[in-house]
């Protein structure tokens, strides 16, 4: 791969790139090159090399996100950005340094031995980003409930009548009057936490909502919503964090890519499976491990439900159908055999993967006619 070229392994941090240059007709790195991770300084490393002949970049995935892909592509650079998980590790290699890990990527991104990711466009990416501060202020509501709730245990006030968090339970909150002042401050601060996030959740649940309704996801969004346990704000995740589903040849390469498919260690007659790899996108591993938990449940088709199939695409109910039916079978087949329900349920999310693959696929490319 890009044996002509020469090819740049970016070591991308906050403050710096490093960048090592490999010719065509080198085993290793020429030149090692660390600037500053700016436009300006990208872009006289660019201007320096592509003097010499082409050039291709590679770097891994991480938190700097993709501007510098993004710049090099608009200088007319081909810029390929990397799994992190997937380049290759030598057991020995115990010195790890960034021009080390620079040459590295030139030389395996050289030889083919790196898996580049799809990179989304900026429209894409920030629908993504709404959907996950979404997922940021469920934990920080989570987190201020369990503050809120255990400074009541510790005073001794325990809610027992109801569920706990519906409208009877917020009554009896509000009515909690303690005797010292400092005690009753520190519960309305709990309190005051809990009630703006809660509002602010209501905000992006309602821009989650509104995200559905617009190109591309409509009817994308639609259509997942079939699928019991799938509702509005899951369909959503499900579509911003996957975003093409075409670009996954089969449903197998969709499980794998949501980390719900075992490990295994195979040798000679030996087969060795072990638990969930994890190596793929938990967030769409959580909303599909959610909506498993439904498959428990009878497949009986709740009112809710039958309006959200109606007006869908026949083939679309029938696949829904089907996989209700199905998920609901292997749930019980595998508590039978003694499975802890929570394992069960992850093996019901790795197929409910596939459905939702396969729905997917019967949705026009852009999803938005």
């Amino acid at each position: 791969m890009n044996n002509g070229s020469i090819v740049v392994g970016l070591d991308v941090h906050k403050e710096t790139v490093v960048a090592a240059v490999l010719p065509p007709d080198a085993e290793r790195a020429r030149e090692t090159v660390t600037i500053e991770n700016s436009p300006k300084a990208v872009e006289r490393l660019v201007t320096r090399l592509a003097a010499r002949g082409p050039v291709a970049f590679v770097y891994e995935a991480g938190p700097c996100g993709y501007e510098v892909q993004r710049q090099l592509t608009a200088l007319g650079q081909p810029c390929a950005v990397v799994a992190p998980a997937l380049t290759p590790v030598r057991p020995g290699d115990r010195v790890k340094t960034d021009r080390r890990d620079a040459e590295k990527l030139a030389r395996l991104y050289r030889a083919g031995e790196l898996t580049p990711i799809r990179i989304p466009t900026r429209a894409e990416e920030a629908a993504r980003d709404v959907v996950r501060v979404r997922e940021d202020v469920l934990a920080d509501r989570l987190r201020a409930r369990h503050r809120l709730g255990k400074f009541l245990l510790r005073q001794g006030r325990v809610y027992r009548e109801t569920k706990a968090w519906g409208v009877a339970h917020r009554a009896w909150l509000h009515s909690q009057r303690f005797e010292w002042p400092a005690l009753q401050q520190t519960f309305a601060a709990y309190l005051r936490a809990l009630e703006d996030v809660e509002a602010h959740l209501a905000v992006l649940d309602q821009q989650v909502v509104d995200l559905a309704q617009q190109a591309p996801y409509r009817l994308l969004v639609q259509a997942l919503r079939c699928l019991k346990g799938i509702d509005t704000l899951s369909a959503v995740t499900l579509a911003v964090e996957a975003q093409e589903f075409r670009r996954f040849p089969r449903a197998r390469a969709f499980m794998s890519y949501t980390g719900a498919v075992s490990m295994e260690r195979s040798s000679g007659g030996t087969v060795r499976r072990g638990s969930i790899t994890k190596a793929g996108n938990a967030h769409l591993r959580r909303i599909l491990v959610e909506a498993a938990w439904s498959a428990r449940h009878g497949t009986g088709v709740s009112p809710a439900l039958t309006a959200r199939r109606k007006g869908c695409p026949a083939e679309v109910v029938r696949i829904a159908k089907k996989a209700q039916a199905r998920l609901h079978r292997t749930f019980w087949r595998l508590t039978s055999r003694t499975k802890p329900a929570q394992v069960a349920v992850v093996a019901v999310a790795r197929e409910l993967a596939g459905f939702v693959w396969a729905i997917a696929h019967q949705v026009p490319e852009g999803g938005s006619a």
